[in-house]
């Protein structure tokens, strides 16, 4: 890949606001660092507080997967020109990079000119108002906010951007929203979503029985991965009666990658490869010597099980909102997004291809100069797009520095087709073939992202 990194020494004008007090922005994945880069542009201080040792540590842990979407649409406009400026050479455009790429390429480089705003391995513990707990109102949106760090320290805010996503709180096993009973006690045998079993992981799913649970991209992504495993037993559970929503709509897909990836699935099912059980509601897990078994209890109590030796739990994630548990926020009960987003992101209404653009006004919350953006402003909704987080950080950076005119003019230009095709990733597949040795077709490497994101897996093409 070219160019992934301009002169290192390259840093940011410093600026400071009127009030004398950065903007907080938590997480340094893509959307916090697009944030970053607005601010900068704006000439607005800020500082980023990102709880990994590098920028965009989540990514890194599902750095072997190859997102759908090519670089052309993964690169913030904002981004890109303060790169550019630090002589930063894009990668091929038409390129589909793994979370690794996406990583070493964009990220690290970006980070780097932030110099000393950025600050890793310091976690956000909680958020408050300066002198003000949630009940107490008068004066309040003239108090500063208070960023308390794990470390002790207490940081001063004129405003905090929360991208801070939902990789660290993935959904429970069990099937209602709560742990399964004795889930905790065989957690050293559950991965969550998108495990690297054809590389770091291998070992542990070579030649042994997998249970994979969930309907997503991501537990499709999986399978397909360990079907490429020749002494490999899979079983793939899922709570609806059937499996053709997972399925995907094939070549009438408005995705055409997700059909595609659907499409493999289906076979591998057909075929037998993969053993599918429908219907299947995780209620209790115990230790069988080695292995592990799984009861489901379906709503009318009828109990089945399964024996494996180890779980992939790709049940997807949900957002922490307890470290803003002293701030006012109207969030809607059913996505834990806030109420006015809501209705624009419901996956019972919504795929990822039908969410309109939105910015600022949808992400206001009742305490002024709060926004959570990216994935974690989906809260549990898995239509999360990368560029639509951009959009977004756009969106709340020019409402902070008083554009309200640029804030409002929310826009989402992405191709009907064109950011999910199949034609795209075959034809990079026959790339990564010539340059690796490795066959040709999607599943020469695992695809796509379920989400970064959603299931929310780290922010790539969709979720």
């Amino acid at each position: 890949m070219s160019g992934c990194c301009g002169p290192a020494t390259v840093e940011i004008e410093r600026f400071a606001t009127p009030a004398g007090l950065p903007v907080v922005v938590v997480g340094a994945g893509p959307v916090g660092l697009a944030a970053a880069a607005h601010l900068a542009e704006r000439g607005l201080d800020f500082v980023v507080l990102e709880a990994g040792d590098r920028a965009g540590a989540s990514i890194a842990q599902w750095g072997h997967v190859r997102v759908f979407s090519p670089w052309k649409y993964d690169i913030d406009a904002a981004a890109r020109r303060l790169l550019e400026a630090g002589g930063w050479q894009a990668p091929d455009p038409e390129w589909l990079p793994t979370g690794a790429e996406l990583v070493d390429g964009y990220l690290a480089p970006l980070a780097k000119l932030m110099g000393e705003r950025l600050r890793t391995g310091v976690k956000v513990t909680a958020i408050s108002r300066l002198g003000y707990d949630r009940v107490r109102t008068t004066g309040r949106e003239d108090a500063p906010f208070l960023v308390r760090l794990d470390t002790g320290e207490e940081l001063r805010a004129r405003a905090v951007i929360d991208a801070s996503g939902t990789w660290t709180t993935p959904n429970f096993l069990g099937a209602c929203g709560l742990p399964a009973h004795g889930e905790g006690d065989v957690a050293e045998l559950v991965d969550h979503a998108l495990p690297d079993v054809l590389g770091a992981a291998r070992a542990s799913y070579e030649g042994r029985h997998t249970l994979v649970v969930g309907a997503g991209h991501s537990a499709a992504t999986t399978i397909i991965a360990l079907a490429r495993l020749d002494q490999a037993e899979i079983t793939w559970a899922i709570r609806a009666g059937s499996a053709t929503r997972a399925y995907g709509g094939g070549d009438a897909d408005a995705l055409p990658a997700r059909g595609a990836l659907g499409t493999r699935l289906h076979q591998l099912v057909t075929s037998g490869r993969v053993r599918l059980l429908t219907g299947f509601f995780a209620h209790a897990v115990e230790r069988v010597g080695e292995q592990v078994r799984v009861v489901s209890r379906d709503p009318n109590g009828v109990e089945r099980s399964v024996t494996a030796d180890r779980i992939v739990a790709a049940t997807g994630y949900r957002p922490d909102h307890s470290i803003t548990a002293e701030l006012r926020l109207d969030l809607d009960p059913i996505l834990g997004s806030t109420r006015r987003l809501a209705p624009l992101i419901d996956p019972n209404q919504h795929s990822c291809g039908t969410v309109p653009p939105h910015g600022v006004d949808e992400l206001a919350h009742p305490e002024p100069g709060y926004y959570a953006i990216g994935v974690k402003s989906y809260g549990r909704a898995p239509t999360f797009l990368l560029a639509t987080g951009y959009e977004q950080a756009r969106s709340v950076v020019a409402a902070l520095a008083g554009d309200w005119e640029a804030a409002r003019d929310v826009r989402l230009d992405l191709p009907e087709t064109g950011v999910c095709s199949s034609n795209l990733a075959e034809a990079q597949e026959q790339r990564v073939g010539l340059a690796t040795g490795v066959g040709g077709g999607l599943l020469s490497s695992p695809l796509p992202l379920s989400t970064v994101g959603a299931s929310a897996d780290g922010g790539g093409c969709c979720g």
